[in-house]
Formats: structure tokens, sequence, C-alpha cells
């Protein structure tokens, strides 16, 4: 599947708070309280309208066929315990109609070349500890746990794991 990942712009919001809600729907429905999903998915349009500017460098559509079917963001890590080596995967949500394709592949590849690009050897993303479907795919991926865990509410207590993948090494994303 050829698809086109570009960064997000404003006319992108609508589409945008449509993925991640479909998105959030559909992955988060066992780890998440449907409430809560609501209550997040009612601001995402007004999220995504202030969120994307003219001079967003972090937020990215990922398209098929001019269609947008996921959104991702990839930024400077807000963990303090990482040093300048580091990247993060802030996010990536597909549309459930796009879910095992391989674009989610593409996505993280797409990722670990902008922070090639940009000189760093690490990438990081946080993700919730149940969501045993999406570690195991990160794990695809090159990602490995590294021992940090922390603690958010989401309409309850859900713990959140982090994982790294080096971009260096003969092991490295093994996939790409």
């Amino acid at each position: 599947m050829d698809i086109t990942i570009r960064l997000a712009i404003p006319a992108d919001a609508q589409d945008m708070a449509e993925v991640g809600m479909s998105s959030w729907e559909a992955a988060y429905k066992d780890i998440l309280s449907a409430d809560y999903i609501r209550e997040k998915n009612a601001s995402r349009l007004e999220q995504f309208k202030r969120n994307i500017t003219n001079e967003n460098n972090e937020q990215y559509v990922i398209q098929l066929d001019g269609k947008t079917i996921g959104i991702m963001k990839i930024a400077l890590p807000v963990d303090d315990d990482l040093d300048d080596t580091f990247y993060e995967v802030h996010f990536i949500y597909l549309n459930p109609d796009y879910f095992r394709r391989g674009i989610g592949t593409q996505a993280i590849k797409f990722a670990f070349d902008k922070a090639r690009e940009l000189g760093k050897k690490n990438v990081s993303i946080w993700v919730f500890s149940e969501n045993t479907r999406t570690i195991k795919f990160y794990e695809k991926c090159g990602f490995v746990r590294d021992g940090k865990r922390a603690m958010q509410d989401r309409g309850r207590p859900v713990e959140i794991i982090r994982m790294q993948s080096s971009l260096l090494g003969s092991h490295s994303n093994s996939n790409f």
C-alpha cells in the first residue's frame, strides 16, 4: 500500500480529528471507558485547530490516494531523563479500517528516517501497558521496554510504559 506522509496544515484539522476519534474508539475500547473516550473526542477538532498552524513541524497526516487515514506526531521527547540523542513518536493513530495493513510500520519507518535526518540515535514511545497488541507491534518494529513506567489519570488510573529503539547497530529495526 503506497502512502504519503506529510506535515499537517490547518486545513487538515477536521480529518485529523476524525482519525483521532475513530482510532481511540477502536484501539482503546477495552482500556478506557466509553465516557472518557467520548469526553476526549468532543474536544479533538478544537485541539487540532489550535495546534495545527502553518508553522507546524511535528504533526503529520498519513494519506492514501489523497485521503487522510492516519495521523502522527514526532518530536523531541518530553522526558527529561532522555539525552539529546533521542527523538519521540508522541502518537500514531490510524483509521480502524486501515489497521493491520502495514501502514503503521511505514509510519514508524518514516519516524526513524526523520530522527536519523536530525542526527538522533534513538527513538522512544509511550504506550498503555494494557495495550498488548500495540506493544507487540512496536516490538516487531525494534522497540524494547526500557523499564520506565508512569501512571496517568484517564478516567481511571492507567499505567503507561516507555519503549525505545536504537537506530544504530545491525540488530536495530530489522524489519526495515
